[in-house]
């Protein structure tokens, strides 16, 4: 925010401070002041008049001047191409101090020079504030400048002294210098007196201009007709201040549409009231045409951009720059004032698409208060009837609203004072308060307060408490030790299994990766239990980064691409992390790996990845923090045929509630990904953490021998493994111990030998006793009841 001290002025008495204690206090308050800029600097400065100008008789660019400095007559040699007889001009005597150094009497090529005629860049006037004729020669003053006068500065109005203020996020508002000086009014304990217009725009006859929007991006237009302004130069504070704040004064109708923008932080727009014949505006987006704006250059419209139309043809671009085939000109007779509020985001999208950073646009993307489009519309009324002669007026008309609610609760001393930890009394609390134009009052042992509208920032009493301790100092806080409960140092439930998974998976070989959690539309479609409505940002880096994820997969799959194309053909990886659908927030893993897991090229030896090695790995997992197989269930994957592999993947389920998906990546996906062959797995780790595992239980080593049978079974080709295991177990108890302690696949054969639509499986049985040794009876009565359920539950026959 930049701010003049005679913009402040203007507002309270500031006399009584140096520009150094100004900025000092300012900061102390919170709001850092980041720099101080004097418009121009200049000592033994004089506006003089040059009596005569000749030519240097032995120079080819140089000037002998003859200069009346009011009570003395000075010979100055100059260099400016511009300087002729009959000029005032701006003298530095000797002994002057300037931004260039101190001005001595001297001898230039043989003739005697007491001085310096200056120019606004040698008084340290910026660039970019002066005219080309200015910036190449000396500044002459207008006919009617007093010679003798020894403040030519404060004659141009460049005695000014400029605050550049570091705003925080919150505080849009000081983007308004009405709110600045409420704001320093506070800091600084001074009576404030801003020039509010209320009212001032609500006279006028009836009107036919109709305002109206077909965007949801613009929610409150105002409008008003003014048919005659007469166009002028503007007064000389305007002028003033419009150059402290890096304006160029344009005329005195341009030029009240910026003062108000600076004083209450809304933009206005002036249209000719020519150029909108039909007297009808509407706002509109989805037009896509090139249109020329006010600075001559041609721009494409968006879909997303705001557009001012009339009779269907932009005359603006919303909230940025207004259109060349309705500016004010010298030949302006009557105008047409918009002040309206678009949606900041889109003002946003749109300045940085076009490259077009306005004055406007950074104001409309900080945010600007509620009631500003109203306070901005009468000031400038107000300033028009003033500076601008206007005459016939029309009723301003309104589309939309700005859905305002003034703010108010009750806050209460002794809890602020308890979170500050100070002592502040009532007395100087409601001081502040009533500083901060908060009209508090008393209401038993509270206090209500109201907040303005220009103060957004303020919601509860935490926010109150922080206006009081910036306002009555940092250093009314007490030096204290912090009381912090002592608490026993151990992880909770969801840290406990983050730990244990990470733990299990590096020790098995697979490497930790965290990726970005910003994707784009590639992996937006790849999700694996993918959400239905992702969070979108409203200012993304690039389109590749503009979703929150709600699947980890995608992102490891394009690890796993990285590595396989710089020659890493054995990757396994792992990530634990959020996925973020809107209104949800899940934990999950992510396990994904391609080629070899473990490899030995001298003795050959080598174990790829496939189905089986991560659904083992689920399986080792899931028991080593308590839930054991009877408790986990595979089936047939049908929820994702799109990223896994139709035939090689599975759904995995926690009771009945599903827990991931885990299998071989689809083919088609693994070449979208540019990756060879690939196992993965995402889980939902919320599941596992809302159920309650059993308690992992070891048992000491057998000391009894153990027996191992094989059976070779035939049955119907639809016939699954699982029921086979299941029907085989359900039958070890042997005097209520479980002697079946553990049961193998080792071959499936179908062809030859076997009766077509039939197959065979042949499987291991270990059994053993943790009380005694077993006798072939006992294995034997076992075997008989497994034989009998195995034909009652899958028809299941020996094979001979």
């Amino acid at each position: 925010m930049i701010i003049s001290r005679k913009w402040l002025q203007q507002y309270m008495d500031i006399s009584d401070l140096s520009i150094e204690e100004l900025a000092d206090k300012i900061t102390n308050s919170g709001s850092e002041v980041e720099g101080i800029e004097k418009m121009s600097q200049g000592s033994n400065l004089v506006i003089g008049h040059v009596l005569e100008c000749v030519e240097h008789p032995d120079s080819d660019h140089l000037h002998i001047c003859k200069v009346d400095l009011g009570e003395t007559v000075e010979q100055i040699v100059c260099g400016a191409p511009n300087v002729a007889a009959g000029q005032k001009v701006i003298v530095a005597r000797v002994g002057a101090v300037l931004p260039g150094g101190e001005i001595k009497a001297g001898v230039i090529r043989g003739q005697e020079s007491n001085g310096m005629i200056c120019s606004l860049l040698e008084l340290g006037v910026s660039p970019h504030m002066l005219s080309e004729e200015s910036k190449n020669g000396i500044e002459i003053l207008d006919e009617s400048a007093p010679v003798g006068n020894e403040d030519p500065l404060g004659y141009l109005g460049l005695d000014d002294e400029i605050l550049d203020i570091g705003l925080t996020p919150n505080r849009n508002d000081c983007m308004a210098a009405w709110s600045m000086a409420l704001e320093a009014g506070a800091v600084l304990h001074k009576e404030v007196k801003i020039p509010y217009a209320d009212g001032a725009s609500a006279k006028g006859e009836a009107t036919k201009l109709k305002v109206s929007s077909e965007t949801e991006k613009c929610p409150l237009f105002l409008g008003k007709v003014i048919r005659n302004v007469t166009i002028k130069e503007s007064p000389k504070w305007m002028k003033e201040l419009l150059m402290a704040s890096g304006i160029k004064s344009i005329n005195n109708v341009v030029d009240i549409s910026n003062i108000v923008m600076l004083e209450t932080g809304q933009p206005l727009h002036f249209y000719d009231i020519d150029a909108i014949v039909a007297q009808e505006i509407t706002v509109k987006d989805h037009i896509e045409e090139s249109y020329t704006a006010l600075d001559g250059v041609e721009y494409q419209l968006d879909a997303s951009d705001i557009v001012i139309t009339t009779e269907g043809k932009p005359i603006g671009i919303a909230g940025i720059m207004g259109g060349d085939d309705s500016k004010i000109e010298e030949t302006t007779k009557g105008i047409i004032i918009e002040a309206a509020i678009f949606h900041h985001v889109s003002i946003r999208n749109t300045a940085r698409r076009l490259n077009l950073n306005t004055d406007a646009s950074v104001r409309y993307q900080k945010g600007i208060e509620p009631m500003a489009t109203f306070k901005a519309m009468d000031r400038a009324v107000q300033l028009l009837c003033e500076y601008a002669d206007a005459t016939g007026l029309e009723e301003t008309v309104q589309f939309g609203s700005n859905n305002y609610t003034p703010v108010a609760f009750h806050v209460n001393l002794n809890r602020i004072n308890r979170l500050l930890g100070t002592d502040f009394a009532l007395e100087e609390v409601m001081q502040v308060l009533s500083d901060l134009h908060l009209t508090p009052t008393m209401e038993g042992e509270d206090i209500h307060v109201v907040i303005p509208s220009y103060r957004t920032d303020l919601t509860i009493e935490e926010d109150i408490a922080e206006e009081l301790i910036r306002i009555l100092g940092y250093d009314r806080l007490p030096r204290t030790l912090p009381q912090l409960p002592a608490t026993l140092g151990k992880l909770n439930k969801r840290q406990q299994l983050r730990r244990k998974f990470k733990s299990c998976l590096a020790d098995l070989g697979y490497n930790e990766a965290v990726s970005y959690s910003l994707i784009g539309d590639k992996e937006k479609e790849d999700a694996v239990m993918g959400k239905e409505q992702l969070y979108t940002l409203a200012s993304p880096m690039s389109e590749e980064r503009k979703y929150v994820r709600s699947s980890i997969l995608p992102s490891l799959l394009e690890c796993i691409s990285y590595n396989q194309a710089r020659s890493m053909k054995d990757v396994a990886l792992f990530e634990i992390s959020n996925v973020y659908g809107v209104n949800e927030v899940e934990e999950r893993l992510c396990v994904a790996a391609s080629g070899a897991l473990h490899k030995n090229r001298w003795q050959k030896y080598s174990v790829d990845v496939d189905f089986y090695t991560i659904k083992g790995l689920l399986q080792a997992m899931m028991a080593s923090i308590g839930y054991d197989e009877k408790r986990i269930l595979f089936k047939e994957n049908k929820l994702d045929v799109k990223n896994f592999h139709p035939y090689r993947s599975a759904e995995v389920y926690l009771g009945k509630e599903l827990l991931g998906i885990l299998g071989q990546v689809h083919p088609v996906l693994a070449k979208k990904y540019d990756i060879n062959e690939t196992i993965a797995m995402e889980i939902n780790l919320e599941v596992l953490l809302k159920n309650k595992p059993s308690k992992v239980k070891y048992s000491e080593v057998s000391k009894y021998p153990s027996v191992t049978r094989d059976y070779a079974l035939v049955v119907k080709e639809d016939v699954k493994v699982a029921d086979i295991l299941q029907s085989i177990k359900k039958n070890g108890k042997l005097d209520k111990e479980n002697i079946i302690q553990n049961v193998e696949v080792f071959d499936v054969y179908m062809g030859e030998h076997v009766e077509a639509g039939y197959k065979s499986i042949a499987l291991s049985v270990t059994f053993q006793s943790f009380a005694k040794t077993l006798k072939d009876s006992e294995i034997n009565e076992i075997h008989e009841k497994i034989m009998a359920s195995l034909k009652k539950d899958v028809d299941a026959q020996l094979r001979t």
